[in-house]
């Protein structure tokens, strides 16, 4: 049986625990051989000590001290006096960390302390502008964000302030109703619809989430993704409301696909509205970018600027965050103060005065410097659900790197997931306690369970929020008396204050870990080529297309089979691919599987739902181009005309002709092109457009000097007679 502070009364097993630490004095890839007896199974301490071996001759390791102690503190007395030595309070804040069911030993805090040197003199580097980024060539200055004073020059500090002014005053218009949509019954914003995936999305997400009030001035939505269904749902749930929806579309490069691809969607939505996108579109992305060239050529309301030395999952406090937390009314100078008093906590070079530095200590011990444990983050409140989602980004792609900053394979990296109190204890608490002991658990303690006066007793002495208190301290007790090791943060309550703090506290509790492991925490060379490698299969998928185009105009078609496609795409070795490529589209109606199944592949044979042509003729399926050309003296108007008989995969698939009649001034000299020119495709401005129907004749009276375009139903050819 365990008692409430999770010490067992029965005889505890001591199991010798094992680590062994050297200094590391300099910022070299010289890095402790770290072993232990695990505190679990033999099996897990073999497969760590492997491991941990093949880190550390990666790290080329020659020395190593050992250190014995015993396993986790269970006298309750001792335990007490550990919490009190260790607990750490940032009064201004309400903030608390708990270190103590850690079983970090004194010896591997002193043997820390000369990594801890090394990685405070290289964040006070960084904040003074160095280059904290090498592998990229950048700066690093997120920080400066909520001091703008630390900015290496002053037009950073200008830069910094004119756009922090620029959010308040923008969402302070639109919230006053200076700024107002142009065709909304409401006659001023209701939504916003929120454009931006990765660190553009899932820091607004957490802070709406855990600050907006419950009747915010505007609501918010998200297009986080590309997937059409999701972006599909949120428009619709918009429904009439689209019209007093203000839009931000967030992209630092303003080429990230996932952003392009739903802004795209979302322009679509508006053209068949009948809105004008431009008067409620927003951009938040780099000067110069795509999108900041595309917004200011078509007018946009707004653009905020991202800056270089900020990275997405690092953005939180940068116009980024910022403009959607205000235009929920979410105190935005309140969430900086909070980030800046955290940041100047972590300033110091005291480890037990800086909280950010016990986090990185207390990770590096859990998984042995290695990452051999998960964090799993467990916040007992609902409005900060989404922390473990934001964490783990920013943890995982800053902790997550394959090589060190010497060049070295180390294959760094700490797996965070989580969900929240106590609906935890439906879920997989049950492992975590009993199950494979492959983690640490980091609680998210709040104090305050509602505003003052409005709590109530479910029964004499306990009201709800006391239930949830019990959960988590009694989830804490019970996972210490088997043995597995927690961190709890806790706050007075959720204020933007607050939230601004736990933002800034885990950013440098990261840069500091990232020090302590020779890592650049600041790239992300992973998610580039997972999106290289994305870009390689849309390329392939392109080739699959046009090589079903072709076979699908032949007479008779001819399905063919995986094998044929991949040999006429001249990629036998992406067989698996394509047969994926094939799946997809015949799921979605653009393909046909004539035979075989998805189940069984080598049995399939495809073909596509129509004949079209290759890619460079594909405007010929549906257009005819009339051009006028200006010539010299009277403007004689050249007709070029491309007749189906020179299109051969049109001219096949003849189905009832349509005539067209075409009437020219006497004037007008024509002739026919019997080529196909993309100059003569794209070159006309301001065209007329006729839709024709089935078995109708058309006159068509061509205006001196204006370009005309004939539009056509699909696959209808056309009988060009003059």
């Amino acid at each position: 049986m365990s008692s409430i502070s999770g010490i067992s009364s029965s005889p505890s097993v001591h199991k010798p625990l094992t680590r062994s630490i050297i200094p590391n004095t300099t910022r070299s890839s010289s890095y402790s051989l770290l072993s232990f007896q695990s505190r679990s199974s033999k099996l897990d301490d073999d497969t760590r000590s492997v491991k941990v071996k093949a880190q550390s001759l990666a790290r080329n390791v020659n020395i190593s001290i050992n250190h014995k102690s015993p396993g986790l503190e269970k006298d309750p007395n001792l335990l007490w006096s550990r919490y009190v030595d260790w607990l750490y309070q940032h009064k201004e804040l309400g903030l608390y960390l708990d270190v103590s069911r850690l079983g970090f030993t004194d010896e591997f805090v002193q043997q820390m302390l000369p990594r801890f040197d090394n990685a405070f003199k290289a964040m006070e580097e960084l904040e003074k502008g160095a280059i904290a980024n090498p592998d990229e060539g950048r700066m690093v200055g997120h920080y400066w964000l909520r001091k703008p004073d630390l900015a290496p020059n002053p037009s950073l500090k200008i830069q910094i302030h004119k756009t922090l002014d620029a959010v308040c005053k923008f969402a302070d218009d639109v919230i006053s109703c200076k700024i107002t949509p142009p065709s909304s019954p409401h006659g001023r914003f209701t939504q916003i619809l929120s454009v931006g995936i990765g660190g553009s999305a899932l820091g607004p997400q957490f802070v709406a989430e855990a600050l907006a009030p419950d009747n915010p001035p505007l609501k918010i939505r998200f297009i986080d993704n590309t997937d059409p269904a999701g972006i599909d749902h949120q428009i619709a749930q918009l429904g009439p409301e689209l019209a007093s929806t203000l839009v931000i579309v967030i992209s630092k490069s303003g080429g990230t696909p996932e952003t392009r691809n739903g802004l795209l969607e979302v322009q679509k939505a508006f053209r068949e509205a009948g809105l004008v996108f431009a008067k409620q579109g927003v951009a938040i992305t780099q000067e110069n970018s795509l999108l900041d060239n595309t917004a200011r050529i078509e007018g946009w309301l707004a653009r905020f600027p991202m800056f270089d030395w900020v990275g997405g999952r690092t953005s939180e406090m940068s116009a980024v965050g910022l403009l959607p937390a205000a235009l929920q009314a979410i105190d935005i100078r309140e969430m900086l103060a909070g980030a800046a008093l955290m940041d100047e906590a972590t300033r110091s070079t005291e480890l037990r005065n800086n909280p950010a530095a016990l986090l990185a200590l207390c990770w590096y011990w859990a998984s042995d410097g290695v990452g051999s444990k998960d964090m799993v983050v467990l916040p007992y409140k609902d409005s900060l659900l989404l922390f473990s989602r934001y964490l783990q980004q920013l943890v995982m792609e800053s902790i997550g790197k394959e090589f060190d900053l010497d060049g070295n394979r180390v294959n760094q990296g700490l797996s965070v997931y989580g969900n929240k109190g106590s609906t935890d204890q439906h879920a997989y608490i049950q492992q975590l306690r009993e199950g494979v002991h492959n983690f640490f658990v980091t609680f998210i303690e709040v104090l305050r369970d509602r505003p003052p006066g409005h709590d109530w007793e479910l029964e004499p002495g306990v009201t709800c929020g006391d239930y949830l208190f019990g959960m988590l301290q009694g989830t804490r007790s019970a996972l210490y008396s088997n043995n597995r090791e927690s961190i709890t943060v806790t706050v007075q309550e959720v204020t933007p204050r607050s939230v601004g703090a736990l933002v800034a506290l885990y950013e440098r509790a990261v840069g500091l870990y990232a020090a302590l492991v020779n890592i650049n925490a600041y790239h992300q060379p992973g998610v580039e080529a997972g999106k290289r490698a994305a870009g390689e299969v849309l390329a392939l998928q392109k080739r699959v297309l046009a090589v079903l185009k072709n076979a699908s105009c032949d007479q008779p078609v001819v399905p063919l089979t995986l094998d044929e496609i991949a040999d006429r795409c001249h990629s036998p070795e992406d067989i698996e691919m394509i047969c994926k490529i094939i799946m997809h589209m015949a799921a979605n109606d653009r393909a046909i599987i004539a035979e075989g199944s998805c189940g069984s592949p080598r049995s399939m044979k495809v073909f596509l739902t129509e004949c079209d042509i290759d890619e460079s003729l594909h405007s010929l399926t549906t257009t005819v181009g009339l051009f006028l050309s200006r010539r010299s003296g009277l403007f004689p108007v050249g007709l070029s005309l491309f007749p189906v008989q020179s299109v051969p995969s049109l001219r096949r698939s003849i189905v009832p002709v349509v005539p067209v009649v075409l009437s020219l001034p006497p004037w007008c000299r024509h002739l026919y092109s019997t080529s196909v020119s993309r100059r003569h495709l794209y070159s006309t401005s301001v065209p007329v457009v006729l839709s024709i129907p089935p078995r109708s004749p058309v006159v068509l009276s061509l205006p001196p000097r204006f370009p005309v375009a004939l539009s056509l139903p699909p696959r209808f050819p056309v009988d060009l007679s003059m």
